[in-house]
């Protein structure tokens, strides 16, 4: 994983000791609070319900054991002992003390760590496939690129105050587990006719109140070009990205508002000029550059014997939780003999993403003894393993279990995205976090969620979509109506390969028919499914919304009159 030089670690300490001074001199009533909000934004810091929520930068989601004991330690000195995975592949702490926030800023910084630009207009926490580096359907591994333009992108005098805030997405996988299309631009790193490296451009997509999908407007871009490339893209966007509408001011409405064709030709322009000007150089590639980048993420010495270890079928064939552990959160790896491991932060009763500092230290542990000291964080708030040896497999479950993370449901109904919500965030109008629970306990049988197969379900707890309720197979989205909590729900959504929208089925439900909801959608599915193979996705669109639509408005009229 890329180490931070002497210049990288003077930078992050120097801001750490800038925010020091910041925070004493608002504490002493020497800053006002609107200046000091410009300032605690771009340190990660937010103003929550109950108390500041502090965002933690996670580059593309790798994390070092060293460094995920120091977020256990955060958690159990500054917060309440646990933290919150996110859907950009960081980690909140909702609890710590403003006058503590620099300490926690100079614990980080002790391990390669920061908060700078997680939050506030500028260009937010890159992120990247979670399987990066091992799947085996991937072209090379995305992260040096990633580490490439996060450091382009941090502090860059030009983009530090955006219309809003920006999002880079990377993929080089035949299958996006990164939701590069609902990024304001995503990048696929991918081979022209000519065996040529560079990428395909998307620009434009983003979720919140006005999600949208990004379209292409650069088929195949050299592999030295990206840094200039992208430079034109954000050049177009502050310029004429909207500043009057916080709403409106994200570079899809831009896209949208001007066409992907025009958008794209403004970008052309701009990029011809950067190219003829003496900054090209500068922004170029060389040979050396990639060289430099990709040694940090060369190849773990993975063990030549692992591929003829014996046990792991055996231990499969003699332990039923043991092989649906492995079913369900191990994937192939690019090595024969390994395996990437999730990590599920899904269990019934934890609220989805939490993870607590006993629990992180564990990870630590056993990142160290089984997986190169390395572990990813996924956009779907779950961990990984990513190198395990086949043979290492059984005792890493035993020893995940005996700590509640071996919930085999990786990419079943249980295991949902969902966002903080009312609990927590200021912005939310909803809870998610008990409506989560509430839909864990109507499907708490495993063999049930084995039938139903593959659906992710994504809740959010207001317009904003952190939790990527639109792009969910089934998306659930907390309202206000009055002052009472209620769900909108949409169906045959997607991030993926195939991605789109969710429809929504119709008027929104209470909180005491969400889950009922749920479960009914759940039915209809099995009722319609042309076979067992025939997933939850593949079923709406088959038969469209009219049979789910039928059944959940039915029952719910029913409800209202036998109350």
């Amino acid at each position: 994983m890329y180490q931070y030089d002497e210049y990288d670690q003077k930078l992050v300490d120097q801001r750490v000791e800038q925010f020091r001074d910041q925070t004493r001199r608002f504490l002493a009533g020497e800053l006002p609070e609107e200046e000091f909000r410009m300032l605690r934004l771009r340190n990660g810091l937010y103003i929550q319900r109950f108390a500041p929520m502090l965002r933690v930068a996670i580059p593309y989601g790798l994390l070092s054991s060293r460094q995920l004991r120091m977020l256990a330690h955060i958690a159990r000195t500054y917060d309440k002992g646990y933290g919150h995975i996110t859907t950009r592949q960081n980690i909140q702490y909702n609890w710590p003390k403003l006058e503590q926030v620099p300490d926690i800023l100079a614990d980080m910084a002790s391990v390669q760590m920061h908060a700078i630009q997680t939050s506030g207009n500028c260009i937010r926490n890159i992120t990247s496939d979670h399987l990066a580096g091992v799947a085996r359907d991937e072209l090379v591994d995305p992260r040096p690129y990633c580490e490439l333009t996060r450091q382009w992108s941090t502090f860059h005098p030009e983009f530090n105050w955006l219309p809003r805030k920006f999002k880079f997405a990377f993929s080089s996988s035949t299958n996006d587990r990164a939701a590069t299309r609902v990024h304001d631009v995503g990048v696929h790193i991918v081979r022209n006719a000519d065996g040529e490296l560079g990428y395909s451009i998307y620009v434009g997509g983003g979720l919140g109140r006005m999600p949208m999908i990004g379209h292409l407007i650069r088929e195949f871009l050299p592999e030295a070009q990206l840094l200039s490339y992208l430079e034109a893209i954000l050049r177009v966007y502050n310029r004429l990205g909207r500043r009057d509408n916080i709403h409106r001011a994200r570079i899809k409405v831009l896209v949208k508002a001007t066409g992907p064709a025009k958008f794209a030709e403004l970008v052309e322009q701009e990029w011809a000029q950067i190219l003829a000007s003496p900054q090209a150089a500068e922004l170029e590639f060389t040979p050396d550059d990639l060289a430099r980048m990709k040694a940090h993420f060369a190849a773990h010495p993975h063990r030549t014997d692992a591929v003829n270890d014996a046990g792991f079928d055996k231990a499969q064939q003699n332990d039923s939780a043991f092989a649906a552990f492995v079913r369900r959160n191990v994937r192939e790896h690019r090595v024969d003999g390994y395996k990437a491991v999730f990590v599920s932060l899904k269990a019934p009763g934890i609220a989805p993403g939490d993870i607590t500092a006993e629990q992180m230290e564990l990870v630590a542990d056993l990142a160290e003894r089984y997986s190169f000291g390395e572990l990813r964080a996924t956009h779907d708030q779950n961990l990984v393993l990513a190198d395990v040896a086949q043979g290492d497999l059984y005792d890493l479950w035993q020893a995940l279990r005996g700590a509640g993370l071996a919930t085999p449901n990786i990419g079943l109904l249980t295991d949902m995205i969902c966002c903080p919500g009312l609990d927590f965030c200021s912005l939310a109008n909803a809870g998610s976090i008990g409506v989560a629970q509430d839909i864990n306990d109507r499907f708490d049988s495993l063999d049930h969620l084995y039938d139903v197969g593959e659906i992710k379900l994504k809740m959010s707890g207001c317009m904003n979509g952190c939790g990527h309720h639109t792009v969910g197979h089934i998306g659930i989205l907390g309202v206000d109506k009055k002052g009472e909590e209620w769900y909108q729900v949409t169906l045959g959504g997607s991030a993926e390969n195939d991605v789109s929208l969710g429809d929504r089925t119709g008027p929104s439900f209470s909180r005491d028919q969400i889950a009922d909801a749920v479960q009914t959608i759940v039915e209809v599915y099995l009722s319609e499914r042309s076979d067992e193979e025939e997933t939850f996705l593949q079923c709406y669109r088959r038969v469209g919304m009219a049979p789910f639509k039928a059944r959940l408005y039915v029952e719910a009229e029913e409800e209202e009159l036998a109350a």
